[in-house]
């Protein structure tokens, strides 16, 4: 059987290039031993991750897909089942189910493709980080990568709860986004506008949660021109420090601002929430169909896209959750 994957060909350094990533063509067996299924991916995440944890030179890239078992010798998981995994970058994959995740809630009429963003780890991220950050009504909360897949959940589940929600991004296709679909009160596009000086017209009394998706220049300046006494902040990810060669130059050390203001600096994994997550996209899930929160999901067709995609998270162009769709599910899901 024909199948394709993505390798890593040389390892990363710097902004992710052609030369990083090959696509290959392979054969693959489709002849079963007992309790063996065979997948075809359906959907495939890309996510910033993947450039820091990537596999070694010569080996498949990392990353979750939602796959479609297509044959089957397990009774667990008969042909048509739709299943997320960690197989990675391959369009088929042979898994004695050990290794296999079902869909563990109700999706009604969501699109499935939502189980890898909103309705996954992304998702997940949002809303169990947001809730470690313990807000309260009508605190000032700062996101940096407010358009992003996490950052666009987070925003507007704080919003809901009724923080004050100020949005930094990078664009100003990103503002309208935010202001105008996500509902946020205040939304800074860093390329055009000092963050630290906008911040304090908006905020004067200082920002209750940071939200950090930003890592870099981002948390260091924020925790030290504009957190309040006790303030919290989630370090969630450092998208701004992937791509850089030396990130001494982006990580300056503020230890001593964060001491001096009594901070609470959250380091988090949706992961420790694991068996929370059923009951959290059931309500992520009631709040989407309910239309009180809007998902925005940007769709590449075909597994040469893979990289494209990929790269397009460190240029900026992505808003909300990216995936890549290989081939269409043969079984009733949106």
């Amino acid at each position: 059987m024909k199948a394709k994957k993505w390798i890593l060909v040389k390892d990363f350094c710097g902004t992710p290039s052609e030369e990083n990533l090959k696509l290959v063509d392979f054969d693959h067996r489709d002849k079963l031993e007992e309790n063996e299924v065979l997948l075809q991916a359906v959907y495939l995440s890309v996510d910033p991750y993947m450039r820091v944890w990537g596999k070694k030179e010569g080996q498949v890239m990392i990353g979750e897909q939602l796959s479609e078992v297509i044959h089957s010798r397990n009774g667990k998981f008969p042909i048509g089942a739709l299943v997320l995994s960690k197989a990675g970058w391959v369009t088929h994959f042979i898994s004695k189910g050990d290794d296999l995740s079902p869909i563990r809630f109700d999706l009604g009429k969501t699109p499935i493709s939502y189980t890898l963003g909103v309705l996954g780890m992304t998702g997940a991220t949002a809303y169990f980080g947001l809730n470690k950050c313990e807000p309260k009504d009508g605190e000032v909360f700062v996101i940096s990568c407010a358009a992003g897949a996490v950052g666009s959940v987070a925003g507007q589940l704080a919003k809901l709860k009724g923080l004050k929600v100020i949005g930094l991004v990078g664009s100003d296709e990103k503002v309208r986004v935010c202001k105008q679909e996500f509902g946020y009160d205040h939304v800074i596009n860093y390329k055009k506008s000092n963050i630290n000086e906008e911040i304090k017209k908006i905020a004067p009394d200082g920002v209750d949660i940071y939200f950090d998706n930003a890592g870099g220049t981002f948390y260091t300046s924020i925790i030290e021109h504009n957190m309040k006494n006790r303030g919290r902040v989630l370090v969630c990810g450092s998208i701004q420090t992937y791509c850089c060669v030396d990130r001494s130059k982006l990580e300056k050390d503020v230890s001593d601002v964060i001491k001096s203001k009594n901070l609470s600096c959250i380091d988090f994994r949706a992961y420790n929430y694991y068996n929370e997550w059923p009951k959290a996209f059931n309500e992520l899930n009631k709040l989407i169909q309910d239309g009180k929160l809007k998902v925005k999901e940007q769709v590449y067709h075909g597994f040469e896209k893979m990289r494209d995609a990929f790269y397009g998270l460190f240029e900026g162009e992505n808003i909300g959750k990216s995936v890549v769709k290989v081939v269409n599910q043969s079984t009733n899901y949106p």
